[in-house]
Formats: structure tokens, C-alpha cells, sequence
């Protein structure tokens, strides 16, 4: 038998040395930092006297922290102004390749990365950020670090990570009506756990992870991170190659031809083994929607709202009673039509070209609910001039939409987009912990159908309706 898994045959060419204990020493391709977590990194290396080992394979954009305000600019949001700034002033000092707030490139790190062609197959990418999972959506290692992280890939391009055990997901059958991707990373979170990938780099596969578009399998491997794994990726095939070829960063010539014969190699053999295999059948599934506070307290939009008188086991019934008393619902009751007060649309996890294209289409002749405040706010600059193109703007703002610039934004409380606390928003981002989007913030998450839906509708509502 081999083991021979793409994971293992991506993490063994970057492998430089053994370190011990379990842990190696990998080359990483491409480094993208973005503010929030490489300020510090800097400070480190110049109080060490050490340059940055590889600023042609480093590049950095602005997202976090920024204001998505139309007519932005560095000094728009008071908190970010420092940040913004310093990184600008380390990007010119070492070299590095910035995509700021005046560059038509900016946008979400992991958004822009496949975007730009930063990202390709068979490749190790780093990022001070979680969510650098998303590039496994085209066969690519992400790698999330912390900053201590951040400073020695600068310093020596590589990281010392411990290897991660695998697991295979397999998703088998044919997605319904409304169902999408993020429906589908919904349901397996809610069918496992938050916990079930820990330790583990996680390969998707089946037909229904075929079956879906690219920018669906980045959706996918964004949320990796919530099932608790180290990364997760999806081996490339004829869609990917498509996908990449002709973008800015991405091979050319005869460079692309040499690329795209090794990209084709990039496969789990046949007899590989996994550490662990799991399998789901998402024929039956229906959109999915978060009601508690992890992702995966998540039912299908026509199911009620667990009771947890009904909880046998007592840490779990405690839990659920917590959390059902801070998102401020009631058991039993069916979850479909809960009001909503704010509607995000947006994020490294639904924020590109079709995410917004599938949200536009359920809003389109439509108006927002009176009392709900519904934003978009496009993942990178490109998309939004791309939406812009189509029209996509005029049909969110004269159904009431916010137009905004690309960021952040609400996804995570440390800009100017906040939840006001006590409010409930519909979001589609990745993370609906407890003051995640604002002190007391009460976050549903769902796919960019349902929370168009839920804006039109002024509450949770079956995007199955709308169709």
C-alpha cells in the first residue's frame, strides 16, 4: 500500500529536513501578509538586523482593518490609519509588492490570491491568517501562522510545522435546490463537529465536490479551519487549470505549458491511505443556517430550533441552553422567519463574482425589508468593477443595498462595520461566535441565496421560495 496522498506528495517536495518530534522544516512558495498580523513581524526583524530572505515571493495587500466606505482612502478609518500606514512604509523599505488602498489589485488576502494567480496547484502559501485554507479550492497548501510565524518565513522563507495526520471527506450525490457550497460545508460541520478535523490536513472529494465551480471549492476549503483541520484542499483538475490560465501572476508560454504538465500529476494515487475517511451524502439536504454559536449548531432552514429539554447529555444541554439565551431564540420554534436586523454579504468566504451574481439574482425587482440595513461589500477591487460591469450594483442599491469597497469588513468587529449588540445579522462570512461581529452581536451564518432571502424577506426565510 502507498500513502501516497496529494497532501503528503505537495508537503514532501517543500520538505527540507526532518527537526524532530514530528515537526519539519518546509519551503514556502508564496508569502502574502496582510496588516493586522505583520507589524509586529517587521518590528522583530529589524530589531534582529535581518532583511527579508525572498521579497520577490512576498507580496502584501490592506483588508482588515480598512474602511469599505465608496470614496475611501488610508485616513478614512481613524483605528486603521497606523496600521495602513506602517505597512505601506515596511512594503517600500524591503521591497515587497503592495496592492493597497490605491491599487486596483487590493483586496481580501484570500481573495485576491487565486484572483491574481498568486495561488497555483502544488504549491505552499502562507498567510498571517487563518482562512489562508482558501487556496486549497485549486490544489494548493494554505497555511495559516501567527506572527511569530509571519517573521521567520520573512526572515527565511520556510516554517517548522509538526506534519498533519489526513483525513479524506468524501461528499457523495447531487446538491438540491438552493443547496451551495457553503450550504454543504454547513451540513458537514453540523453532521461532524468543529472538531473532527483537528490535526488533520482534510482532502475533499466525491462527485458533489466535482461537481461544484471553483470559486465553490475556495468556499469549501475557506471553512476548513472550522472543522478544526490544519488545511484543506481539493486536487485540481480541467476546471482549475481553466481558471488560472491567463491571470496576472499566473505561468505563461512556455512556462504555463511546463506548469500545467506537473499540475496534471497532482492526485491522491489510488491506493493511498488516509489517517482517517469520512463520507456524506448531501442529496438531502436542504439550506443550511447557524443557530447557535459555533458553526456547527446548524440546522436546515426548515427545521425547528432544538429543545434542550431533549438533551440527554448534560454539558451538551447546558451549552445549548446558553446559547439559545444569547442569540435570543426559542426552543422548538421553526427557525424560518426569525426577523433579522442586518444582512452581510461579503467576506473571504462569499464575497466573489458568483457569490454576488447568486445574490443578486434573488434580490433583483426586489426591495430590503424596511427595517433591515443589507450591505454587500465585494471581496477584492476587481470584483466589485467586474459586478459594477454587470450591473450587479444598480440591482443591489435600487433593491436597498449597501454598495461598498472590498474589505473585511463585518466578518470580524475591528473596523467601522459593526453589529450593534443585541442586533441579529445574516452573514456570510465564517464565524459566529460570540461577539464576533460586534460586543453582544448575535450572527447566523448562511449562503449569499439565503441572506439576499433573509434581507428581502426581514427575516430568516428558505431561499427555495424565492427560486
Amino acid at each position: 500500500m502507498s500513502d501516497r496522498t496529494l497532501f503528503g506528495k505537495i508537503w514532501d517536495l517543500h520538505r527540507i529536513r526532518s527537526m524532530g518530534e514530528g515537526r519539519d522544516l518546509i519551503f514556502v512558495d508564496r508569502h502574502i501578509l496582510q496588516e493586522t498580523t505583520c507589524a509586529a513581524a517587521f518590528r522583530g526583524l529589524q530589531e534582529a538586523h535581518r532583511p527579508v530572505r525572498c521579497p520577490t515571493l512576498t507580496c502584501a495587500t490592506q483588508d482588515h482593518i480598512v474602511s469599505t466606505e465608496l470614496n475611501r482612502n488610508a485616513a478614512s478609518n481613524r483605528g486603521g490609519r497606523e496600521l495602513i500606514s506602517l505597512m505601506a512604509k515596511n512594503a517600500a523599505a524591503h521591497n515587497i509588492r503592495l496592492f493597497g488602498l490605491d491599487d486596483p489589485r487590493q483586496g481580501i488576502v484570500h481573495v485576491i490570491g487565486p484572483e491574481l494567480g498568486l495561488v497555483l496547484p502544488g504549491s505552499i502559501v502562507a498567510c498571517g491568517d487563518s482562512h489562508t485554507s482558501t487556496a486549497g479550492g485549486l490544489g494548493a497548501l494554505g497555511i495559516g501562522v501567527g506572527t511569530s510565524e509571519v517573521e521567520h518565513i520573512l526572515a527565511t522563507q520556510t516554517l517548522v510545522l509538526p506534519r498533519p495526520k489526513t483525513l479524506r471527506m468524501s461528499f457523495e450525490g447531487k446538491a438540491g435546490l438552493g443547496v451551495t457550497a457553503k450550504d454543504i460545508v454547513l451540513h458537514a460541520l453540523g453532521t461532524f463537529g468543529i472538531a473532527v478535523g483537528t490535526g488533520h490536513a482534510i482532502e475533499y472529494a466525491g462527485p458533489a465536490i466535482r461537481a461544484l465551480p471553483v470559486e465553490g471549492r475556495l468556499t469549501i476549503c475557506n471553512m476548513s479551519i472550522e472543522l478544526g483541520a490544519r488545511l484543506g484542499l481539493i486536487a485540481p483538475d480541467d476546471a482549475t487549470f481553466a481558471y488560472i490560465k491567463g491571470r496576472p501572476y499566473a505561468p505563461q508560454g512556455a512556462l504555463w505549458e511546463s506548469a500545467l504538465a506537473s499540475w496534471q500529476t497532482l492526485r491522491t494515487d489510488d491506493d493511498a491511505r488516509f489517517d482517517r475517511e469520512l463520507s456524506l451524502d448531501i442529496s438531502k439536504a436542504a439550506p443550511q443556517i447557524t443557530w447557535g454559536t459555533t458553526q456547527e449548531d446548524v440546522i436546515g432552514v426548515d427545521q425547528a430550533l432544538p429543545d434542550p429539554s431533549h438533551i440527554t447529555d448534560h454539558d451538551r444541554r447546558e451549552r445549548a441552553v446558553a446559547m439559545l439565551d444569547y442569540m435570543g431564540l426559542t426552543p422548538g420554534r421553526p427557525i424560518e422567519g426569525t426577523p433579522v436586523d442586518i444582512v452581510f454579504i461579503g467576506s473571504c468566504t462569499n464575497a466573489r463574482l458568483s457569490d454576488l451574481e447568486a445574490a443578486a439574482a434573488i434580490v433583483r425587482g426586489k426591495h430590503v425589508a424596511p427595517h433591515v440595513r443589507a450591505l454587500v461589500v465585494p471581496g477584492s477591487s476587481q470584483v466589485k468593477r467586474d459586478a459594477e460591469h454587470k450591473g450587479l450594483d444598480k440591482i443591489f442599491t435600487e433593491a436597498g443595498f449597501e454598495w461598498r469597497s472590498a474589505g473585511c469588513s463585518m466578518c470580524v468587529s475591528i473596523n467601522e462595520d459593526i453589529v450593534p449588540p443585541g442586533a441579529r445579522c445574516i452573514a456570510t462570512s465564517n464565524r459566529n461566535f460570540e461577539n464576533r461581529q460586534g460586543p453582544r452581536a448575535r450572527t447566523h451564518l448562511a449562503s449569499p441565496a439565503m441572506a439576499a432571502a433573509a434581507a428581502i424577506a426581514g427575516g430568516i426565510a428558505d431561499v427555495r421560495r424565492f427560486a
